[in-house]
Order: structure tokens, then sequence, then C-alpha cells
């Protein structure tokens, strides 16, 4: 123990020479840890990570591409924008699975069956990474994570896409994300709100954990398997959910529901202005952000900009104004008739259709009681 928290220490500081770092033996191992999906959020979609093991060097270490500091100054801002910056940091593996079993979170490893010199080339390249400007990266959720980060240096020691996608690439971004939110009904709904039409494209980068573990699984070298062995280290346990009335699609319902029984004008006008300030925002983050994934956002024809105007509108205007939002959603309905947010979305839809045909005249409405 104690020579592989010196030989941490050393890993880290900043005096320690390239050519001094130490030469693995031919048994040293290479592998990747694929790490189920945990509660939280940032945890959703599960963890890679890179595990380097010399028995002989008394070595057994991981390189986690994961990483990021709250502490960064404007860090949600950073976040939204495109810009934090993730980094990679290396911790020893006793500390790294304690913690994926305290979660009881299931973690795989694949032992690489890679050649000496490859396995050498690619610990000087990771540690050579951790000195230099390389350790930071500007985290993208589709084309550069900690998933896309170890297959691209696994990749780069044959000058190669070595290792290729090999799940079902026909099937959207959108549609493959949706099934990581069942029973986390608020977060399916924000992520659908705010993702746009990047994520309706077909699913050919390979991104998430589990398509790494399944592509290298499938990937060889030189007509042999990359993958010499494959075992589970951490058993882990589902992520249970209880249904939650608070947690589901009934409470929208239900609070929309409300409002449409309310049958008040004033009601139905303050809600599409919320409405309304929500479609700005959408707009703005498309512009402000570089997460292309939010560009180009067609849920801001749901939750139209122009439903600003509806307090100030009158008349003859209001009535024009409200059959071209009509229109409008009609057409975010075109959009939508095969997207799989379909049904979470419907609720906002009919409900919209509805208050803008009330304030068109086409249904009446409750009217204030003269005192």
């Amino acid at each position: 123990m104690f020579k592989k928290l010196l030989f941490l220490c050393l890993l880290l500081s900043g005096s320690f020479a390239f050519s001094q770092m130490p030469q693995l033996s031919q048994d040293a191992k290479v592998s990747v840890f694929t790490c189920d999906r945990g509660e939280e959020l940032y945890s959703t979609f599960g963890h890679t990570a890179l595990r380097i093991q010399d028995p002989n060097n008394a070595l057994d270490i991981v390189y986690n591409y994961g990483c990021f500091d709250f502490r960064t100054e404007n860090f949600y801002f950073k976040f939204v924008k495109g810009d934090l910056q993730y980094y990679v940091n290396v911790t020893s593996f006793d500390d790294f699975v304690f913690e994926y079993k305290l979660d009881q979170r299931e973690v795989i490893e694949q032992t690489l069956d890679l050649p000496f010199a490859k396995k050498q080339e690619l610990f000087d390249a990771l540690n050579k990474t951790l000195l230099s400007d390389e350790k930071y990266y500007t985290y993208k959720f589709i084309d550069r994570n900690c998933t896309t980060m170890i297959a691209d240096k696994i990749n780069a020691l044959y000058g190669t896409k070595m290792i290729q996608k090999v799940d079902d690439k026909t099937i959207s971004y959108r549609t493959l994300l949706y099934p990581y939110f069942e029973n986390y009904f608020w977060y399916k709904l924000g992520i659908n709100i705010v993702f746009g039409a990047k994520t309706d494209k077909d699913a050919v980068q390979l991104f998430l954990p589990i398509e790494l573990l399944h592509s290298l699984d499938k990937a060889s070298v030189n007509g042999k398997p990359l993958v010499s062995n494959k075992q589970t280290i951490v058993q882990g346990e589902p992520v249970q959910t209880k249904f939650s009335f608070l947690n589901s699609i009934y409470i929208i319902c239900l609070v929309l529901l409300i409002l449409v029984l309310t049958n008040k004008k004033f009601v139905f006008t303050t809600y599409l202005f919320f409405c309304g300030l929500m479609g700005v925002f959408l707009c703005l983050i498309g512009l402000y952000s570089e997460h292309q994934e939010l560009l180009w956002n067609y849920n801001a024809l749901l939750f139209n900009p122009l439903f600003l105007l509806i307090p100030f509108a009158k008349d003859n205007f209001l009535k024009k104004l409200n059959i071209a939002l009509s229109i409008l959603l009609l057409i975010y309905c075109i959009i939508m008739f095969n997207k799989p947010h379909l049904m979470i979305m419907l609720p906002f839809i009919v409900t919209n259709l509805y208050m803008l045909l009330k304030l068109n005249g086409r249904i009446p409405l409750k009217k204030k009681e003269k005192v």
C-alpha cells in the first residue's frame, strides 16, 4: 500500500519528469471499467474508467476522465454554455471500487489483450496527459465525455477507429436516452424540453458507457478479440424507484386540468405568458450555449415566445395572433408525430390549443361578475 501511495504522489507531482516514469513489467494489464448508472442526475448514464495494473511494480490505479470541480467560478453558467472544463484524475483501484460498492453500482471489467509495447505507450500517454494542459477538456454531452475520451485513447494506439459502435445506429439519440429516465419524470421532461433537433438524428456516435462495453466485446486486433477477459468486480443492485404521484406526468395533468377548469381569461393569459417566457429561454439558451444538443429547439413552437403578446393584444389583433399561434402549434404536432417524447408533451399541446381556442372566442369564457 505504501508503494502505491508513493507512486501516486510522484505521478501527480509537477516536478516528476516524463523520463522518470516507471517502466511496466511484462505482467502489466490494461482494462476498461464500465460502471452502472446511479441515482443522481450526473450518474444517470453510468461511467467509464481505465485501469492499469502491474503487480511487479505494486501498481494498481484507475484513470478517470469524468471529474469536474463544483467550485469552478460561474460553474452553472459554464455548464449551460458548454465550456465547462472536465479533467482526468488518477486514484487507486481500492478507492475507486470502494465508492461503487457503497453505492451498490455494478462495475464490469474488460481486460484488453494489448502487446506490451502498446500497454507502455498507453501508460506513458496517460501520465503525460496528467502533467500537461491535455489534462483538461471541454465536456460535450455526446461528442466528448468520459467514455469517448477513453475510446479515443485506445484507438490512438493503432491510429485508427478500432473501436466502432455496434449498437443500433438507426434510432435517434433521444430514443436511445429515453429509457434512462424511466420513473424520473422531471428529469425526462426537462431534458426533452431543452434538447433540440440534434438529438433526433441517428445515434451513430458511440458515447454511452454501455455502448463502449458492447463495442469492446466485438472489437478485434489482427483477427484476435481485443478483450481477453470479462468479469464483474462489483455486484450491483438495480436502481429502485417507487412510483410517486409528484414525480409523474399525472401531477402535470392535474395542474393543467385545474387551470383549464377555471375557465377564466386572466388565468389563461397568465399561463400562456409564462409559456412565452419559457420559449424565450429556449431560444436564448440555444444561441448562448455551445452544446449543439440545445440548438434548433422546435419546442419553442409549443412554448412560443409570441405568447408574451397575448395579455397585451386586443380585439382583432388578438384573434389573428391566436390563429397564427394555433397554426404554429399544429406544425409542432406534425413535427412531434414520431417523436418518443410526444406523450409527455401532449398535456401541454392540448392545454395550449384549448386556451388559444378559448381566447379566440371559439369557446365561451367566464366573464368577471359586475359588482
